[in-house]
Parts: structure tokens; sequence; C-alpha cells
């Protein structure tokens, strides 16, 4: 090797190409040597999936983005920013506050303080004081420093010296200045406080010191920033629906669930919500029918032999995510998993070639000890039901069992009108099992994403303990991405519960276990989808689906009548008199999201007719009921996303 090459290191850039540059090369110094134009625009960098600042020295084998004031990562960096502008505009406005920390966040900003308490009208100081501090246009200045001096400047922090003493001996320690402010920061930041073009502070909450609950806690002050005032406003617009559409208000509206104190985390489905549930259950059910699963039901109480032996334990239990108790000697768990339980049935008996795939499926319900803060409605639960299924086949039926699942995904998601984006997950840093197994599972993912035609992403490291998987997300009405349902190989389990069958040749071989959620849980289904169509449930799944109106108690006779018909096509009927006028009848319909309002007087009694409004206040006189039923019938068994008898 020459003494030229091993004084160079050699990148690869976002096109593929590779690029040689000097050893000890920065970010800057790689986008001078594509360009001088683009050497003078960094910003920042994305070294092996990380921001990090223009100065940042690359290594060899390095994948290198550049960061520019158009790359997609620039608003994240200008949010770093903004950050500090945040705690320099406290530090001005208060006396003895301590600085945490201040990352950018993919809506925002936070900054963590101690000795300070912020409310609504303290956020309106601080934010004007930002404000002031952006129109100053300061220069933010990199200094790398030494640790002594770093010490110095940082007296009085407790939590920046903390942070200080767990750097590496070789790491460098950076402070970053603008006008009269500094703090200990490894970047990235823009090149002035001028480039924040609006800011915006959002909320204010508590916040443990590391997210320990043992630490002090601190007062946690959330914003965001954007390039410009429009696009500060666009997002309070989206933000403002969001609120609109949360699950927590429409589901007691509509009545769908609760989370008494007494269960926290897990959710009571109230028969309005049930009732969703169950018709979720029917939807999934000949799903797992025609993909050949047979349902099974496992306990969720299991002694934590199980969950030692499938590797369960040692991942939960390391992070307090496991509910485990002694009692007569004996430990015990509820499971945070149905797998174990799915490979213990396959277990039970010899199996051979010709029996498998064998497929169990189950709607089980399992349990997270979930951190009390991170608890959010349905969103984020500790108790859930998920629409389960696992897979025992032989390595050479995995692609064509992968391909069937992500065919019928692709039909179930059509119902609900979402598209599909394919995330590819793969070998996490704690992950169990040989690295050439992680290879060959991944490798059979690729292949049947790309038999199908599917365009998918790669989310390093981001795969299940035990095996790499499909992340299913979907984005909802308002442009929100969600992750519901996964398929995932496992190569781990089988080894590690000694599963096998016997081949042609009489030889033992081992299974693959294919882990598949369809919908996901039905927790975080029904919360989705409940914001997704903001309470505005298509026909076949509204608790009520048909709300009949009868003009006066002398029509009761015939609006009985017209509601026993639906009832007999099994429609969820329900009839409203009462002592208020009818207006006021049809917009309670409307306000509790009914899809149709059947409307019954003397006149449509005379002519054996209805009237039909449905909840975009569309309405139709001298409906023949049989057309109605007729149409009813079609929209609930073709699973149609919006009402359309009146389109």
């Amino acid at each position: 090797m020459s003494q030229e090459s091993e004084s160079q290191v050699v990148v690869t850039l976002p096109d593929g190409s590779e690029l040689s540059v000097d050893q000890g090369a920065s970010v800057q110094d790689v986008a001078f040597a594509i360009g001088p134009g683009l050497g003078e625009d960094t910003v920042a960098g994305v070294v092996d999936g990380d921001l990090v600042a223009a100065e940042h020295p690359v290594h060899d084998g390095a994948d290198v983005v550049i960061v520019t004031d158009g790359s997609e990562e620039y608003l994240r960096v200008m949010r770093h920013s903004a950050a500090h502008v945040l705690a320099q505009a406290v530090e001005r406005l208060y006396d003895d506050v301590a600085l945490a920390i201040g990352p950018p966040t993919d809506e925002g900003f936070y900054y963590d303080f101690d000795g300070i308490e912020v409310d609504a009208e303290d956020r309106e100081r601080i934010e004007a004081e930002m404000r002031e501090i952006v129109a100053a246009d300061h220069e933010i200045v990199r200094e790398e420093v030494s640790r002594e001096a770093a010490r110095e400047r940082l007296e009085g922090q407790p939590y920046k010296l903390e942070l200080l003493a767990e750097f590496d001996e070789d790491e460098p320690v950076t402070f970053y200045s603008q006008g009269e402010w500094s703090d200990l920061c490894a970047g990235p930041h823009v090149a002035s406080t001028g480039e924040i073009g609006a800011v915006s502070l959002e909320e204010t909450a508590g916040a443990y010191w590391r997210g320990d609950e043992d630490e002090a806690m601190l007062t946690r002050v959330y914003g965001t920033a954007f390039e410009s005032e429009g696009d500060l406003e666009d997002y309070h617009e989206r933000k403002r629906e969001a609120e609109r559409r949360d699950h927590r208000r429409i589901g007691r509206e509509m009545d769908l669930f609760s989370v008494p104190e007494h269960s926290p985390g897990c959710a009571h489905f109230h028969p309005n919500g049930m009732t969703i549930r169950r018709e979720l259950e029917a939807f999934v059910r000949p799903r797992n029918d025609e993909l050949g699963y047979d349902e099974v039901w496992t306990p969720e109480l299991n002694t934590t032999d199980l969950w030692k032996t499938s590797g369960h334990y040692e991942h939960f239990s390391a992070e307090g995510e496991m509910f485990v108790w002694e009692q007569d000697g004996q430990e015990y768990g509820l499971k945070p998993m149905n797998c174990a339980n799915h490979a213990h049935l396959y277990q039970r008996e010899r199996r051979s070639y010709r029996e498998l795939p064998v497929r169990y499926s189950e709607f089980g319900t399992v349990y997270r000890n979930e951190r009390s803060g991170s608890l959010s409605g349905l969103l984020r639960v500790r108790g859930f039901t998920q629409d389960d299924g696992h897979a025992f086949v032989a390595r050479d039926g995995i692609a064509e069992e992968v391909t069937n699942t992500l065919a019928v995904i692709d039909e179930m998601y059509d119902a609900f009108d979402l598209d599909v984006h394919y995330v590819l997950e793969t070998q996490p840093e704690d992950s169990f099992g040989d690295d050439d197994l992680w290879e060959e599972a991944e490798g059979a993912l690729r292949d049947a994403l790309e038999a199908g035609g599917r365009e998918y992403d790669v989310h390093e490291g981001d795969g299940a303990f035990y095996g790499p998987k499909v992340g299913f997300d979907v984005e909802d009405a308002i442009g929100r991405e969600w992750t519901i349902g996964t398929v995932q190989l496992d190569f781990v389990q089988p080894e590690r519960f000694d599963l096998v069958y016997v081949d042609e040749h009489n030889e033992e071989r081992r299974p693959v276990m294919i882990h598949r959620a369809l919908l996901g849980s039905f927790e975080r289904f029904v919360g989705f989808i409940t914001e997704h169509f903001a309470g505005n449930f298509p026909l076949w799944l509204a608790p009520e689906q048909v709300r009949v109106l009868p003009l006066s108690e002398d029509s009761m006779e015939y609006a009985e009548a017209v509601a026993d018909e639906l009832r007999d096509d099994d429609f969820r009927v329900d009839l409203r008199m009462g002592d208020t006028t009818l207006q006021r009848r049809i917009r309670a319909g409307h306000d509790d999201r009914v899809p149709y309002m059947v409307i019954v007087g003397s006149d449509e009694e005379d002519a054996g007719t209805v009237s039909v409004r449905d909840r975009q206040e569309r309405e139709a006189r001298d409906v023949d009921l049989d057309d109605l039923r007729a149409h009813l019938l079609a929209e609930r068994e073709e699973k149609r996303v919006a009402p359309d008898f009146l389109d």
C-alpha cells in the first residue's frame, strides 16, 4: 500500500459513488471535494445515519450526506438552534436557572430547565425574548475547548458538568456561542440566529432528568420552529385538526372506551367501542382462514421458565417491561407476546414436512409494563390484544408464505382507503442468534417484497431482538404516519425451543417461525381509525348505523316498522323520539356521527316511503324503503369507506 493511499479515506455518497479524501477530513471537506459551491453551502452532515456538525471528521467507509439549507435535515438543524435560542432567552429572564438538554424533535424542539416554573403567560414572555434574539441575527460560533476550560465555563451548571464528565478522552469538547450566551453542545447548528424563520412555544411539562424517576424533576418547555411564518401557521392548523380528531376526545363523545384509574394502561371497551372491535375481529377471521391459520387460545399467565426459553424474560425484564412475581417459590409472568405459547403448541408432537406450514392465529391479550408517563389512550397501553399469528414453515417456503400474507394485508388496508408504505427493519444491537441467520432472514424478506414489486425503505437496526421484520406504515387523513401490522422472520425461537420437523429423507430440520399481525393490536388500530375517520366510521364499522326519527308521536308506529325492517337485515338501528324538535334530533344525529338518519312522518307513511339524511347533511325525500335497504346492504357488504346513498 502506498503512503498516499494510507493517508486517504474513502467515503460513500448518496448516489452510491465513492470519494477519496484526506484522513482527518471533515464533512465540509468532503463537500468542498465535491464542489466549491456545495462546500460553501454546507450546514451539517449525516454520517452513517447520524446528524453531525460540518466540522465532524469522516472515517474510512463512512456513508456521508451533505446537508444544506435545501435538505430535508435542515429543519432539524434549525430547530436545534431554536432550542439554544430558548435557553438563551430563559437565562436572560430568570436568575439561577440550571440548563439540562435541548434537542430537536420530529415536530420541533424542547429544553429542560431546573429552578424555574413556566406557565402560559411565562411562555409568552420567553417567546417574545426569543423573537428578539432571532431578529438580532447573532452569529452562531463553534469553539473547541479543553476539559479544564469547559469545567470553568460550566461552573454552577450541575447537569452540564455531569454530561461533560461522561465524554470519552478523545472526544472533542465543543461550545456554541451566540451573542453573550454559549452552551456545551456537539451541534450541528445554522450559521446565525436570524436563519430561524419563525418560532413558537407550545407547552410545558415535567420531565425527569434522563428519564429516571429517581432523578430530579425538571421543567420541559416544548417549542417548534419553521423557515417562515406561513409554515408555522400551517403547522398550527394541522395541530388543531389533530386535536379535533383526538381519539380520546372522540372516544368520550361517542362512548367508545375509557381507561379508569383502577386499570392504568388497560382500556375498557364500552358497548359502542366493542361493536367496532367485534366488527374488526369478524373482518380478520376470514383472512386468517384464507391464509390457512387455525385459531387457538393460550393463557396470559405462565411461569417465567417459558419466557426464559424464548428470550423474552431477558429482553423485557432488563428494562422492567414484564409483569413478574413470585408465588409458592415459583416465578410467574403475564405474557408480553403470544409467540412462545404458539411455539409450545408446535412442540407438542412430532412434525412431518407434509404438515408444514403449521399456522396458529390468536386474538391474544398481552401485557407490557410501560412507564406511566408514556401511556396515551388506546395508542400507548399496558394491556392490548393482537390479531396475532405464527406460521412454522420450511426455509424454501418463506417467500410464498410472506408473499401471500403481504397480498392479504394490501387487500385489507384498501377497505380503510389506506396506502401501505413498507419498511424493512434489520438486525438490532440487542439481537439474539447467529449473524448468518439474520442475513438469510433479511434476504428472504427483501425477496418477498421485491417479488411483489413493492417499494420499501430500510430502517437499519430497528428489527425485533429475534428477527428482522417488515413494518406497514400508513398515512392517515391529515398526513401522519402510523405503523400498524408487521411480518417478522424468526430463526431464533425455533432454535431456543428446539423445534423440528422430519423431512422427506427422514432427517430432522429446523422450521422458520413467521410472526405476523394484520392490523396490529385492536387497541391501537381502533385509536388510529378513530382519528383517521374523525369518528365518522364507515357504515360497516359505525356503532350506530341508522337512526330513525319520527316527525311526531303520530308516526311512531310506522317508524317502529321501518326500524324493524332494517334490524331484520342486522343493521344497528336506534329510534329517537324524545321531547325535542325534529331539527334538534337531526343535529344530535350529526353530532353523534350516525351515517344515516331516516325521517318519517304522515306523508312518508301514506306513500310507504322514507326521507333520508346522511351525516354530510344531504337529504333525499320519497325514498323507497326497499331501495334504501338494498343500498345499505351493498354498502355494508362492500365495506365502502363513506356513506354514498346520496351521492
